[in-house]
């Protein structure tokens, strides 16, 4: 939890008591359904709860957004941030039954009453959002394909609607089809630790 408070300082007593409950819930799911590896467990606030948030870094949601999460795994990065902007709405979904099964039990005990979870494909979600969040899924031109008829046109944010994307690595070839708007924001700019070091969030605006 320190690095959380070291980054987020400004968190009320609620929700540092549900960020500190979500390593408890996590250890007791993560016995009963392998969601995140083992080795990572051990690392959990970092590579889960601190690199989900580092979404908050480049925007701060205005009330009443609201975001899609499309292969969640676990719940992340949606459930950190659905922690951290109370008043905005979330829906988490997975294609693997049992990730979503564990992300409701989560959702149920943390009380956490702006998120829905469903088990279904992104391209079968019938409604729009102002953002697509994601950890890297699958590589950004398939992704766009999935999700860029559920993004609203209308924008209420500082940052036109879109794409939010965590992902590391060199991405040049990866980006190079893409047509419309992009940007990089390398995670190292906001956060010190060593596994951040090629880690960024890509912002595509669909």
């Amino acid at each position: 939890m320190e690095i959380i408070k070291k980054y987020f300082s400004k968190l009320t007593e609620e929700q540092y008591s549900q960020f500190e409950q979500l390593e408890v819930l996590y250890n007791e799911w993560n016995e009963q359904i392998n969601v995140i590896s083992r080795k990572d467990m051990d690392q959990f606030y970092e590579r889960h709860v601190l690199h989900s948030l580092a979404i908050a870094k480049i925007i701060s949601f205005k009330d009443g957004t609201e975001i899609l999460d499309v292969g969640t795994g676990g719940g992340f990065p949606g459930i950190p941030l659905a922690i951290l902007f109370p008043n905005c709405r979330f829906h988490l979904v997975d294609s693997i039954g049992k990730k979503i099964k564990v992300v409701q039990e989560v959702i149920d005990a943390l009380g956490l009453h702006n998120v829905t979870a469903s088990h279904e494909r992104a391209e079968n979600v019938k409604k729009q959002f102002d953002f697509v969040v994601s950890r890297a899924v699958t590589q950004m031109p398939k992704f766009i394909t999935w999700v860029r008829k559920r993004i609203k046109k209308k924008h209420q944010n500082g940052l036109p609607n879109g794409i939010l994307y965590l992902k590391g690595g060199d991405l040049r070839e990866e980006m190079k089809p893409i047509q419309t708007f992009y940007e990089y924001f390398e995670l190292p700019d906001y956060f010190e630790e060593a596994f951040f070091e090629t880690k960024k969030i890509v912002y595509v605006q669909v």
